[in-house]
């Protein structure tokens, strides 16, 4: 097998769908042609699916209410997006302070910019607001959550790629990363045709391979009130001081350090932190996914095999004369009353 001397970055008509031009073809022509979505959004979109897939069955396992992710992810992803830009702005001061056109550009997060860090900080957030609302236990969606936030990561590094931003240093390895001269980040003295680490491709098999290990992990210990996403900010936190180490485009210093390298270090020593904190509170099962009094409590449904029609069938002996309908409403009233003993489905209500 010959392998590639190098990986390719997606040309530019790959880096958005130009809607606009394809509805003005359909007749459309009120719609603009400069409409458009980045692939880079899509990549985040396609990792918040599936994210919100996974997390959902891994609910569903512990008790939950099936779609229940979905009412906290109303105000985790709103809030997640919120705090990754302006993570990503506060560490990039260069990039958007010193003039009114450039703070403008803080608005303009399809160009890419947002930061996982900020990202964790606000979808935390919204994810208490959530969980508030609907009754679960913050532990409990934050350890459904935890392999579904990696998973969400690798999609979102293909973002990065298709941007032709985030790469590491310069390389002679079989894997480098092929960036055009004119990048705006291309380090200047260097040559046409230099290539560099893939970071973005680092990042998505380290998401992945976490990915397997956190469901395995789950599969041979109990890791509840905590444990599993105090595994996760490990995990992230010792692959990503490490990739960030290695890239070359610009960001806040501090003492020397990259800031996201530090904010890698935090991640660990927070889930460290939750591991030992909650093993010592917690040594036992959490008794439901939910709170005290919030419990979601599936509701009996009729039986196939206890309804009636209310149409005439054959040989039932119906009387067809119009004063003879009080025989087939007592009839019904007496089978309706019979529903009750059917069995039951799931489907259920929960105390607000």
């Amino acid at each position: 097998m010959v392998l590639p001397l190098s990986i390719p970055s997606p040309s530019e008509p790959w880096q958005a769908i130009h809607l606009g031009e394809w509805l003005n073809s359909l007749g459309l022509s009120f719609i603009s042609p400069n409409l458009s979505i980045r692939t880079y959004a899509i990549c985040i979109l396609v990792g918040i699916v599936a994210a919100t897939v996974l997390t959902n069955e891994r609910l569903k396992a512990r008790g939950a209410e099936s779609g229940v992710v979905l009412d906290v992810a109303l105000w985790a992803v709103p809030l997640g997006i919120i705090g990754a830009r302006i993570f990503h702005v506060i560490t990039h001061p260069d990039d958007y302070f010193g003039s009114a056109e450039k703070m403008l550009h803080i608005l303009f997060i399809w160009e890419g910019g947002i930061a996982i860090f900020g990202s964790l900080i606000g979808g935390a957030i919204g994810v208490y607001i959530g969980c508030r609302m609907t009754g679960l236990r913050f532990w409990t969606f934050a350890d459904a959550l935890a392999p579904g936030l990696l998973l969400a990561q690798a999609f979102g590094r293909f973002g990065n790629w298709f941007n032709h931003e985030l790469y590491g240093v310069p390389t002679n390895a079989w894997w480098g990363l092929e960036i055009e001269k004119s990048n705006p980040a291309f380090p200047a003295g260097l040559p046409v045709g230099t290539l560099f680490q893939p970071t973005f491709l680092f990042e998505v098999i380290w998401n992945v391979a976490g990915v397997l290990v956190i469901l395995s992990l789950s599969k041979k210990f109990t890791l509840q009130w905590g444990k599993t996403v105090s595994v996760y900010l490990i995990w992230y936190g010792l692959g990503r001081s490490y990739f960030e180490s290695i890239r070359i485009d610009p960001s806040l210093i501090f003492l020397g350090v990259r800031t996201n390298v530090w904010a890698a270090y935090g991640a660990i020593l927070v889930g460290v932190i939750i591991f030992v904190v909650q093993s010592r509170r917690h040594p036992g099962l959490e008794p439901s996914a939910y709170l005290p009094g919030r419990e979601w409590t599936p509701t009996p449904a009729v039986d196939s095999e206890n309804t009636y029609s209310e149409h005439d069938e054959v040989d039932n002996d119906a009387d067809l004369d119009s004063n003879s309908h009080s025989e087939p409403a007592m009839a019904s009233s007496a089978q309706g009353d019979a529903v009750t003993s059917g069995k039951s489905v799931t489907s259920g209500t929960r105390p607000r």
